[in-house]
């Protein structure tokens, strides 16, 4: 089976839709498919390049925000556009923006049936101009990708039951496919070893350092935390809040609610995954998340998480029990959450060992079995 993947900029590093689409696209390869990107050029290494090359798309006015997310748009080229979707079997569209506008038209006008991704929600984007809590705009935003995109689909890959719920209360017309992204099985680095009582506890916090991340909830719970001066912060990521956060953290340092400066640095995977091992919490603070797989990979280290629950974020999914979830943007509820876990460190080690066995329902093995049968439901229907 032929599988075109449409996403505007598949080698961004740090976006993680594209890290998703690449580790996605590795796997259906070597489960069998043949699997080819249209997609904007990597500006980041010469090789590799897509397999059809889109040129950039600057957006007016926001093209700095926009990169600052590590993230580039691309041209809707008809020409290119065209000769992809002619070889294709199945054309699989990973965003709702102009060149999957484009793409899903040009298929049905060659009767190659589209599938798409959900990936992300309207407010993903318009928390980043402070336009998140505009339900107007929302709205009317998911409403045209419904209608401009994933109802041009056969099949819509949804990673987490909350998406479900989501686009079935707004009508769309596609079969919807309860799909985990997935995450790769990897092996505990984690040290069951006693903790020196003289170092300070380590708490994690991964992810784009974005308004919908919501860093700074973390931040204001050290002021109500009785270990806050006991604690060192460390946020593992990169983006468009990174000053801000930065210093609203070395306020807290030099206001003396914390005696360890906050870390910030970038990591790869792999430093993320022993970051994650050494960690005594790992705390998730978003509050507008599709799904949240760094979450997972980090529950993988035998960490305890402390989650964010609410109407528009679903990572709170992997929490084993209530221990381990707080309302959004309540930061009294998180510091209450992470003194918990903090007075009981004999419950804590146990639980780290249960939440590494949870992430095994979410091997991405299982993940590529169900979206290569997704596949095959989209091209039966082809004209």
């Amino acid at each position: 089976m032929k599988v075109l993947f449409v996403v505007n900029n598949y080698y961004a590093s740090g976006n993680g839709l594209s890290a998703s689409a690449r580790r996605t696209v590795t796997y259906l390869k070597e489960a069998g498919l043949d699997v080819r990107v249209l997609s904007g050029r990597n500006h980041e290494a010469e090789e590799p390049q897509p397999d059809y090359v889109l040129s950039d798309f600057r957006v007016p006015v926001f093209d700095t925000l926009v990169q600052s997310h590590g993230y580039k748009f691309a041209k809707a080229d008809f020409s290119i556009i065209k000769e992809a979707v002619q070889w294709a079997d199945v054309v699989h569209l990973e965003e709702p923006f102009i060149i999957q506008m484009v793409t899903a038209r040009i298929a049905r006008h060659y009767g190659v049936p589209c599938t798409a991704t959900y990936h992300l929600h309207p407010e993903n984007l318009f928390c980043s101009i402070n336009l998140g809590g505009w339900k107007s705009l929302n709205y009317n935003m998911l409403r045209a990708w419904r209608d401009l995109v994933f109802n041009y689909c056969t099949d819509i890959q949804c990673p987490t039951a909350n998406v479900v719920k989501r686009l079935e209360k707004f009508g769309f017309k596609s079969r919807l496919h309860l799909i985990s992204n997935g995450i790769i099985p990897d092996a505990v680095v984690r040290e069951n070893v006693p903790k020196d009582p003289s170092e300070p506890f380590l708490v994690v916090c991964i992810g784009r350092l974005a308004v919908e991340k919501d860093q700074p909830t973390l931040l204001e719970a050290m002021k109500y935390s009785k270990y806050a001066r006991q604690i060192q912060l460390y946020f593992a990521g990169r983006g468009p809040e990174a000053d801000s956060i930065k210093q609203q953290a070395h306020k807290l340092y030099e206001d003396g609610v914390l005696q360890y400066d906050p870390i910030f640095k970038f990591h790869d995977r792999d430093g993320l995954r022993h970051l994650a091992a050494q960690a005594d919490l790992y705390i998730h603070c978003a509050t507008v998340e599709v799904e949240g797989l760094s979450a997972l990979e980090a529950l993988q280290q035998a960490v305890v998480p402390i989650i964010a629950e609410g109407e528009l974020t679903a990572t709170s999914q992997f929490a084993l029990d209530d221990r381990s979830i707080f309302p959004t943007k309540d930061p009294k509820a998180l510091a209450d959450c992470i003194d918990y876990w903090l007075d009981h460190p004999a419950e804590r080690e146990e639980m780290g060992w249960r939440y590494a066995a949870s992430t095994e329902e979410y091997d991405i093995h299982k993940s590529i079995d169900a979206l290569v049968e997704m596949f095959r439901c989209a091209a039966a229907t082809r004209s």
